[in-house]
């Protein structure tokens, strides 16, 4: 597609390790990242998806052609200190792709998707064919890129050096990513008048869950991974293993630590990563899907109810379902589309988990009543 004038001034180009290349404008950040390539169906919701921390180490493309419309928020605009329009403190996607970058308008803004991400250093793309990239990677799996931003009066990009970058660059699945983004000390976040004490092995945690927990007074403590879970079950009532960024089945320690948390039979709750590395610690296995689950529109079904639901996702892992029923557990939710394990239940302990995220509004709060149940399960304690 023709690039034409870029009004940032600034350049970029993406090259994917199948050996394309695309060149378009630049917004935010003058840099050059490696990172996996991977898209969302999103139609909004683009500083939720920015600032998720499980996107970290991630080249990120919106398929909505318009993005930037309603700038950024400000973050005074919260439950209990803990923000209402972002997911973390900062942008976690390592690079950004879009199709065109609009100018905000909004009551709430307080500056453009290009200021904020100059603000965080992280470099994006516009003005490339957002379309043409997603049937690529439906069609061929996530791969990994390299971005560079520039400023076309002071330097060309060598393509050369960006392909011996992207070569030698580890691969997303090698990187424990969830070092990076968890948290270092304990981080409690209090509501009015608590009736209950959460504790969250946090593996980078999205807000939207914490504000679900806050809303229904529950004390909310954050732990990093590493933390002793004999110290978690004696400070709280229930425990949710959150969700996260990058390969669940190399995070060995933390497979461990959830294992010990299993064992001592208190409510457990397990999201997206979380999920996962319950059932890893079990037995089970898990898997990497082609291009993942990453958008709000996933239909998910009940198998105790027949019922569908719509849900927001972000994954690129999946529990193996035979391995999971050999690790004690039956099988909640299917994914309507490829019949990928999206719920589990173990069959004798007080364990639930989804691979969607309840607490995120797709448009309804279509699953929202999973942290009910999971109240619930603290409570008949």
């Amino acid at each position: 597609m023709k690039i034409g004038l870029c009004r940032t001034g600034l350049r970029a180009v993406l090259l994917l390790e199948d050996g394309s290349v695309y060149h378009g404008c630049g917004f935010g950040a003058k840099r050059t990242v490696v990172g996996e390539v991977v898209f969302t169906t999103s139609m909004v919701g683009y500083p939720e998806s920015l600032t998720d921390p499980s996107y970290a180490g991630q080249i990120l493309i919106i398929t909505h052609p318009l993005v930037g419309n309603y700038g950024v928020a400000r973050r005074d605009l919260s439950i209990y200190g803990v923000p209402l329009h972002f997911e973390s403190d900062r942008i976690w996607v390592t690079g950004f792709i879009i199709h065109e970058l609009t100018e905000p308008s909004h009551w709430s803004s307080i500056m453009s998707l290009d200021e904020w991400l100059k603000r965080e250093n992280v470099p994006g793309i516009y003005r490339v064919d957002t379309r043409a990239l997603v049937k690529k990677i439906r069609e061929r799996g996530v791969m990994m890129g390299v971005l560079k931003v520039y400023d076309p009066d002071e330097e060309d990009p060598n393509i050369d050096e960006l392909w011996k970058l992207l070569e030698t660059a580890p691969r997303y699945d090698q990187i424990r990513f969830v070092d990076i983004v968890s948290p270092k000390e304990v981080i409690i976040h209090e509501p009015d008048k608590p009736e209950l004490t959460v504790g969250i092995v946090d593996c980078g945690v999205k807000y939207g869950i914490v504000r679900e927990l806050l809303k229904r007074r529950c004390r909310v403590i954050r732990y990093p991974p590493s933390t002793d879970p004999a110290k978690i079950v004696e400070e709280c009532d229930g425990v949710i293993v959150s969700n996260g960024p990058g390969n669940p089945s190399i995070l060995k320690d933390i497979i461990e630590n959830v294992r010990s948390l299993v064992e001592y039979d208190v409510p457990i709750l397990g999201i997206c990563l979380g999920h996962q590395l319950i059932s890893l610690s079990l037995g089970a296995s898990t898997f990497k899907l082609k291009y993942g689950h990453r958008g709000p529109n996933k239909t998910v079904k009940d198998l105790e109810t027949g019922r569908c639901y719509i849900t927001t996702q972000n994954h690129g892992y999946a529990v193996d379902p035979e391995s999971a029923e050999k690790a004690g557990f039956k099988i909640w939710f299917i994914n309507v589309d490829d019949k990928t394990v999206e719920g589990l239940k173990h069959v004798k302990k007080r364990i639930i988990t989804t691979q969607f995220h309840p607490e995120a509004g797709p448009g309804p709060h279509d699953t929202s009543w999973i942290f009910d149940l999971f109240i619930k399960m603290m409570k008949a304690q």
